[in-house]
C-alpha cells in the first residue's frame, strides 16, 4: 500500500476518497532509558536510547494506518501527517505519534 503525505501520487489518479483514518500510538519509556537520556542532556549529544523509541513509534503508526485503510479497501493514504508528543507525569514519561492520513482507491 502506498502511504504518502502528498495529496496525490504521480502517475495514478484517486477515483474515491474512503474516509479519514486516524491513529494514536503510546509508547512508555523506562527508567534506564530515562537516566541514559538525563546523562545526554548534560553531556550534549543524541539519545539513542529515544532514537530507537521513536523510531519504533512511528513504525508502529503507520503500520496500524494501513491496517485500518486495507479494512477500507483502499489503495492508498494520502495526506499523511504525524505529530509527536510527550506524556508526562507521576515520574513517568511516554512518547505519543498521532497520526491521520485520507484512505483513497486508486484508478485501476
Amino acid at each position: 500500500m502506498i502511504i504518502t503525505t502528498t495529496s496525490n501520487i504521480e502517475g495514478a489518479h484517486i477515483e474515491e476518497y474512503l474516509q479519514l483514518v486516524s491513529v494514536n500510538v503510546v509508547i512508555g519509556t523506562n527508567f534506564f532509558s530515562d537516566w541514559m537520556a538525563s546523562i545526554t542532556d548534560i553531556f550534549g549529544g543524541t539519545s539513542s536510547t529515544y532514537q530507537r523509541k521513536l523510531d519504533s513509534v512511528y513504525e508502529e503508526a503507520v503500520k496500524r494506518i494501513e491496517k485500518k485503510a486495507s479494512k477500507l479497501g483502499a489503495d492508498a493514504v494520502v495526506g499523511l501527517k504525524m505529530d509527536f508528543g510527550e506524556v508526562s507525569g507521576k515520574e513517568k514519561s511516554m512518547f505519543m505519534v498521532s497520526a491521520v492520513g485520507t484512505a483513497v482507491k486508486l484508478r485501476k
